[in-house]
């Protein structure tokens, strides 16, 4: 599950904590199989055009049957294994080690942790803040989100994008801290914009319209 990004110390590292939740490829092979559902319904037109076909083409009702479920089986196993591969890669934490002043860094995915690089792989942390305030006269909150990406010697990993109730600029200010012996750079952007205001008999009631982005850190 979410959570706030924070980070924490431990006795033996440092830990960018994004998100909490058992690791392991069995956790993630069964995270997926209700999700898994949905592939048949999403796949659903094709697969009731088949049934149509076979039905112009004379074959008897039960025969159909057969073929839809089995058709309806594939998928939702070609759909189980999609989303555990995707539920796998997610990025629970990032571990600096040791405590202190690190030296290494490793990332910890769903499916458990990669191996330690040496934190001078690591060029530029970027967070981004962003917030959608209500417009005048809106009774929902405004929604805070807080993207996270690591640009890495070689390519980068985005992280996250996440709820976050907590406060940017302090969460980069320790960042910044803890990298600093390593001269790996900090940003932090925030981007504000205000949820449009819902048309007369429109269905849709959110939105997001650009304004201001602002940046620090």
């Amino acid at each position: 599950m979410a959570t706030d990004a924070v980070l924490r110390q431990g006795p033996d590292s440092t830990d960018l904590v994004l998100r909490t939740g058992p690791v392991g490829p069995a956790w993630n092979a069964l995270a997926s199989v209700g999700s898994a559902l949905f592939t048949p319904l999403v796949l659903g037109v094709p697969t009731l055009l088949v049934a149509f076909w076979m039905a112009l083409a004379g074959a008897r009702a039960s025969t159909v049957f057969v073929v839809v479920g089995v058709i309806a089986g594939l998928e939702y196993l070609l759909g189980w294994l999609a989303l555990a591969l995707s539920q796998a890669r997610r990025i629970l934490r990032v571990e600096f080690a040791p405590t202190g002043v690190p030296a290494s860094l490793r990332l910890v995915r769903a499916a458990g942790p990669d191996d330690w690089l040496p934190v001078d792989t690591l060029r530029e942390v970027r967070l981004t803040h962003e917030v959608v305030e209500p417009y005048q006269g809106d009774r929902k909150p405004a929604v805070s989100t807080l993207a996270l990406e690591l640009v890495l010697r070689g390519g980068r990993e985005r992280l996250a994008t996440l709820p976050f109730r907590g406060d940017p600029q302090q969460l980069a200010d320790a960042l910044e801290a803890l990298l600093a012996p390593a001269a790996v750079v900090v940003e932090l952007r925030t981007e504000r914009s205000t949820r449009h205001r819902p048309q007369p008999n429109s269905p849709w009631t959110s939105g997001g319209s650009a304004s201001v982005g602002s940046g620090g850190g």
